[in-house]
């Protein structure tokens, strides 16, 4: 199944995430998608948004502004899945469920906040 964002909800994704990086802020999956009134299936219509801009990022050596994007849950990391894309862009290495993944996103975090984006998708 092929998953689309239409043009609006991926210009609001972007903006949204240059906000929560000027301020320092992260951003839970359930309120990005509230925030961007998503359709149904809207967590796989944003994880799909998620990854390929992992992906363009990735491509051009940038920080990956999807590590803004984290669980409401206690750990307040990105989902597993989050873990084995990156792994498969060459991103992360390590166990997705523990002290690496942990570490390795607060570095991210940290790199996405000092990074500046520009006009750049």
């Amino acid at each position: 199944m092929t998953v689309r964002i239409s043009r609006q909800h991926w210009q609001a994704l972007l903006n949204e995430l240059e906000q929560a990086r000027q301020r320092r802020h992260l951003l839970t999956y359930r309120a990005l998608i509230e925030r961007l009134e998503l359709p149904t299936p809207a967590m796989q219509t944003l994880t799909a948004a998620l990854e390929y801009l992992a992906a363009l990022d990735a491509k051009q050596q940038r920080p990956l502004r999807s590590a803004l994007v984290i669980s409401q849950g206690a750990s307040r990391l990105p989902r597993t899945g989050f873990f084995e894309y990156i792994s498969r862009l060459g991103r992360f290495h390590g166990a997705v469920d523990g002290v690496a993944a942990a570490s390795w996103h607060a570095a991210e975090v940290a790199r996405v906040f000092e990074f500046d984006y520009g006009e750049q998708p």
